[in-house]
């Protein structure tokens, strides 16, 4: 279920992304995220104001996920929900890079392994089976922008595991979002007060909300209870379906499918999946 939300995520970002300035909509969509959320969270925890080492914590791993969907929105101006489902796939093999780095987990042969065959699939992806675009390294600027925001997104997860403190996830889920909407503000305060808001596309609100709840609260959820029953990298692993529920979503809203040789592509990633999926098993990740 939550792949499948982030799947959509891209969908409705390239279709809404045109009508306002990217870091607006990230900073919309995280206060509508942290408006929905902070009721839940006052009444399993109370709510009270972090101290400034708490809010330094917060506010470090924010700026990852703000730079992300910053990024994302710009990129999808550009590029294509797929090529951004595909590029994504690197992202558990980069995190794991940066947990190497970050908190001396081992990578693990699986998780390298899954990274390669994510990498391969994502270039073909990306350059259609071209390998004369590939060996020119005709790179679409999209795709370029969308990869350094999956930069940013790998290391959110090695960050909350270096900067948590014990505190429930919830309320950590809930100062990042607050610190998020803070950076996103001190870089959209100006554009708040030229855009023409009442000119606003009614699809765009409805799109934003959608992102806010369903695949940032919703996501949140499904994510944490799978964590809990299936264990972090398997959790991980489902993020190579990416690919092929955009295809498929595409599909049943515009009848409309890539070329053949780039559903070879797709079809290249979803191996990563398994690997990793058997890699959780077989050193028992629960």
């Amino acid at each position: 279920m939550s792949a499948t939300l982030v799947a959509t995520s891209f969908i409705v970002g390239k279709a809404i992304t045109p009508f306002l300035d990217p870091v607006v909509l990230t900073l919309i969509r995280f206060s509508i995220a942290a408006l929905l959320f902070a009721p839940y969270v006052n009444h399993r925890y109370g709510l009270s104001l972090p101290n400034r080492s708490g809010l330094v914590r917060y506010s470090l791993i924010s700026g990852a996920l703000v730079g992300f969907f910053w990024l994302m929105f710009l990129s999808l101006r550009i590029t294509t929900p797929l090529n951004t489902g595909a590029i994504f796939t690197v992202v558990p093999g980069v995190s794991g890079i940066y947990s190497w780095f970050l908190l001396r987990e081992r990578l693990g042969y699986h998780r390298f392994f899954a990274l390669l065959v994510a990498m391969v699939g994502a270039l073909w992806v990306i350059f259609e089976g071209d390998l004369q675009r590939l060996w020119s390294l005709d790179l679409n600027y999209g795709d370029l922008l969308f990869f350094g925001g999956c930069l940013l997104m790998a290391l959110y997860m090695p960050l909350v595991k270096l900067l948590h403190r014990g505190e429930p996830m919830a309320v950590m889920t809930l100062w990042i979002l607050i610190t998020g909407c803070a950076w996103l503000l001190f870089f959209a305060v100006a554009e708040l007060f030229v855009i023409p808001w009442t000119s606003v596309p009614v699809i765009v609100w409805i799109g934003i909300a959608y992102l806010a709840f369903f695949t940032t609260i919703v996501t949140f959820f499904t994510s944490q209870w799978a964590t809990l029953h299936l264990g972090p990298t398997r959790v991980m692993a489902y993020s190579y379906l990416y690919p092929p529920l955009i295809v498929l979503i595409e599909w049943l809203l515009y009848r409309d499918l890539p070329s053949m040789k780039t559903m070879l592509g797709v079809l290249i990633i979803l191996p990563a999946m398994i690997i990793m999926q058997r890699g959780a098993m077989e050193v028992g990740v629960k």
